[in-house]
């Protein structure tokens, strides 16, 4: 079970930093730190994280394929010159 979310100013969070932790750790607690009222990071269970590291993952390698299957059936790559130039980089 997991406790509710936590919103914890940076200025208390650096005093109870292990504290965190051992609260994300243990009772999967995620703790957004603020300054100013405003969210600056999360510190969540490591299961978490690693839950959305594998769906961005999964999300990548769709795209991927995806992308290669629109190459299989005839269309154009776009060179990356181009998507740099489309996106403003």
């Amino acid at each position: 079970m997991s406790e509710s979310a936590a919103e914890l100013p940076i200025s208390e969070a650096r005093e109870s930093l292990a504290d965190v932790v051992s609260r994300a750790h243990y009772a999967g607690r995620i703790t957004y730190v603020t300054r100013r009222g405003q969210r600056l990071a999360a510190i969540v269970p490591v299961e978490l994280a690693e839950a959305i590291e594998r769906a961005e993952d999964a999300a990548d390698v769709a795209a991927a394929r995806e992308a290669l299957d629109r190459i299989d059936a005839g269309d154009t790559p776009i060179a990356l010159a181009e998507l740099r130039s489309e996106l403003g980089r």
